[in-house]
């Protein structure tokens, strides 16, 4: 009887696990998809060179924080937006979408500004390592040119966000993995035919990449915006959403409350997640290299638990929208336990796979080594981070933003930055002893995030009263 019921408590039936299925599964396939290619820029960039590779990484790196920083914006509202729509307040849901396209345009405007302006200063940070003079000025050389051309596609991406994201908040997952799709096959063919120069073009290297990169963003945003538009009956919070584009200044405050506390944790785990890269990169310039490489293996094979905390914040918000807290923990439950799961087989496929994907690089036999290495690493540590992720998702449906806040960003400045910091000035430690004692320190992460959603103080429904 105690074995039926641990099952009962973990495991769920048949229906449970097609129903969040029918959520991540398009997620999934969207973030493979792009992950997959990805993996093909990396491949294309890296046949010019390990400089180039280095560079358009650490540019990458760099803009990964704007990234997070909207989706941070965007995720804040989201909250409501999926607990709007459990208790089917239409007009709710229209105020989110509105919230979240003028946050999202003025910190596109803010961040393109700041890169602009700092993009030299903040790709040099990487670039003291031990190496060569030559390859850091070719290095800086190109990440300031890829930099310059990415910052254009930057404007997009804050729409598409504010389309995609609703869209997702209210369970339709397909229309925004087909407009990454299509914008995934623009930019695939725009990089092989700009990165080489194929059929008479110029071969622009690893600027190619990005004005492929720019384009495709634009296609993504046209298509999403006109899916939307052409399915105003069934995505009803897009009809009048132009008109008296407003948004009551009591749901601004509210908003905003939550919003504050995501975007602060985003832009500091996402600075967090540079400085440790950086940390890494004062031991050796190879270090840059090795760590895009495993990157890059890293998010192709954590797409399944990446979507499954995005699944986990969409369907026990709706549920705690519609009042029914015990439903919403079981759920979680079940679902953070089938997304450690998820962590655990795609790590175990990335432990075997590491000796072979870094010789798929055009870079040097001490890169590879250290990639595959790098790999190990984190393919043993994947559980780990598919159960904290989910535990995120977890409880920030419930609008715990504060909580969110302490538990990740919080986390990372307390413990990871500072931890990887020391080892990297005050001792001579292996670049690779030193990841491993850093990302270790998630097992840390764990324990706090198991004790958070056990206590059931995320459970919460926010939008009764508003």
């Amino acid at each position: 009887m105690e074995k039926k019921s641990l099952k009962n408590r973990y495991v769920g039936d048949a229906a449970f696990y097609k129903m969040i299925l029918a959520i991540a599964v398009p997620i999934m396939v969207q973030n493979g998809i792009s992950n997959f290619v990805s993996l093909l820029d990396n491949l294309m960039i890296g046949r010019v060179g390990t400089n180039a590779l280095s560079g358009v990484a650490i540019s990458n790196q760099l803009i990964f924080v704007y990234y997070l920083l909207i989706f941070g914006a965007s995720a804040g509202v989201g909250i409501f937006t999926a607990q709007y729509y459990g208790m089917n307040d239409i007009k709710g849901v229209r105020y989110t979408f509105r919230f979240k396209l003028m946050i999202n345009t003025v910190l596109t405007l803010l961040s393109i500004l700041v890169y602009f302006i700092f993009s030299d200063k903040l790709i040099a940070l990487f670039l003291q390592g031990e190496g060569a003079v030559e390859d850091a000025e070719e290095t800086l050389r190109i990440g300031i040119e890829y930099m310059d051309i990415m910052l254009i596609g930057l404007i997009p991406i804050g729409i598409t966000n504010a389309f995609a994201g609703t869209l997702r908040d209210t369970g339709q997952t397909k229309a925004p993995m087909t407009a990454s799709i299509v914008a995934i096959f623009v930019n695939l063919v725009g990089n092989a035919l700009l990165i080489y120069g194929l059929f008479g073009l110029p071969a622009l290297g690893a600027k190619g990449a990005a004005v492929a990169t720019v384009i495709s963003r634009f296609v993504e945003m046209g298509f999403i915006i006109i899916y939307t538009l052409r399915h105003s009956e069934e995505h009803q919070f897009i009809k009048g959403a132009f008109k008296d584009f407003r948004v009551p200044m009591r749901l601004v405050s509210k908003f905003i409350l939550k919003s504050l506390p995501l975007m602060a944790n985003e832009t500091l785990w996402a600075l967090g997640q540079t400085i440790l890269n950086q940390s890494y990169s004062v031991r050796s310039l190879d270090a840059v290299a090795a760590l895009n490489i495993e990157s890059t293996i890293w998010n192709l094979m954590g797409v399944s638990f990446l979507a499954m905390g995005e699944a986990v914040g969409i369907v026990v918000g709706q549920i705690l929208g519609s009042g029914d807290i015990d439903k919403a923990k079981d759920h979680a439950r079940k679902m953070i336990a089938f997304t450690t799961l998820l962590g655990l087989i795609f790590g175990i496929l990335m432990v075997i796979i590491s000796p072979f994907f870094p010789l798929l690089y055009n870079t040097s036999y001490h890169v590879r080594h250290m990639a595959s290495q790098f790999i190990v690493v984190c393919g043993v540590l994947m559980p780990l981070y598919g159960f904290t992720h989910a535990s995120y998702f977890t409880i920030r449906s419930g609008g715990n933003t504060l909580i969110t806040f302490i538990f990740d960003s919080c986390f990372v400045w307390l413990l990871s930055v500072p931890t990887a910091f020391i080892l990297s000035r005050f001792t001579q430690i292996d670049v690779l002893y030193m990841m491993i004692i850093v990302q270790s320190l998630e097992i840390v992460k764990c324990l706090i995030g198991g004790g958070m959603v056990h206590s059931g103080i995320w459970a919460k429904n926010i939008v009764s009263n508003t």
